[in-house]
């Protein structure tokens, strides 16, 4: 095909994509109560999450968490319907975004050997996969770990806190998809390493660096000081690098030497 029929095939692809995201969107608009019956389930404290902990800590003989109940409200006039608009169109994304890479694949894929396209599908399928977990835990453990903490937080007992409904829409839909975005990193270990680019073994030389460079994006990405919340959120991602250790691939031995002659000639 020509420049501007590759062009024509996008368009058709990016609007098919659009029509897809946009019939999700009015679905989640219409069905309001069960999309922020899950957004505002870490308000109140019957959320799983907490329940857990509880449980555990009833186990080991310690009080519980106590009851907690966040109260949202809402200070300018248009917001709830704007909001309203937004939360579905993420909901949308969040639940599309394996049938919008797929459209995009299938105007990739008739440029591709059957070799590529294999790869290259084992790719998009790891990445949604990990995208979803990051998703998962942003929303069962990250997120709600936040909400209490800084949901009760005071600097003193005459300051009330009074939680904007845009503030909580906006710390949720963050924290959710900066995990979904940091579970990638397996995905983009095993690219890179299919490129050349790392190796099993270099990734295995750093892994001391890794945890402590890993800790502190934890310590970034939860508002919380506590070494619970820390070691919740900073496990996971080091499990994330262990996984992308699996998933990378073992430098061969003409590959080092093809590296040793390019030394030796410069």
């Amino acid at each position: 095909m020509t420049f501007w029929e590759h062009l024509d095939e996008l368009r058709k692809v990016l609007f098919r994509s659009a029509l897809i995201l946009l019939g999700a969107a009015i679905v989640f608009f219409i069905f309001k109560d069960f999309m922020f019956g899950i957004v505002f389930a870490p308000t109140d404290d019957n959320f799983v999450l907490y329940r857990l902990v509880d449980r555990i800590l009833n186990s080991v003989d310690q009080d519980p968490l106590g009851p907690f109940k966040l109260k949202v409200i809402n200070i300018d006039l248009p917001a709830q319907f704007f909001i309203h608009i937004s939360t579905s169109f993420y909901f949308a994304l969040v639940v599309c975004t394996p049938i919008i890479l797929y459209q995009l694949w299938t105007f990739v894929s008739p440029a591709l050997y059957p070799k590529e396209k294999r790869a290259a599908v084992r790719a998009f399928s790891f990445a949604a996969v990990f995208f979803y977990l990051g998703v998962l835990v942003g929303y069962f453990l990250l997120f709600p770990l936040t909400v209490r903490f800084l949901g009760t937080y005071q600097v003193m007992d005459d300051v009330a806190n009074q939680i904007s409904l845009k503030s909580y829409i906006s710390t949720f839909f963050s924290l959710i998809l900066i995990l979904g975005a940091v579970f990638e990193l397996p995905t983009v270990a095993a690219l890179l390493s299919k490129f050349g680019l790392i190796y099993k073994h270099t990734l295995k030389k750093y892994r001391r660096h890794a945890f402590v460079i890993l800790l502190i994006i934890a310590a970034i990405i939860t508002p919380t000081g506590d070494p619970f919340t820390l070691m919740a959120v900073g496990l996971p991602l080091y499990g994330l690098y262990e996984v992308s250790i699996m998933m990378c691939r073992e430098k061969k031995k003409d590959e080092d030497e093809v590296e040793e002659k390019e030394e030796v000639e410069k």
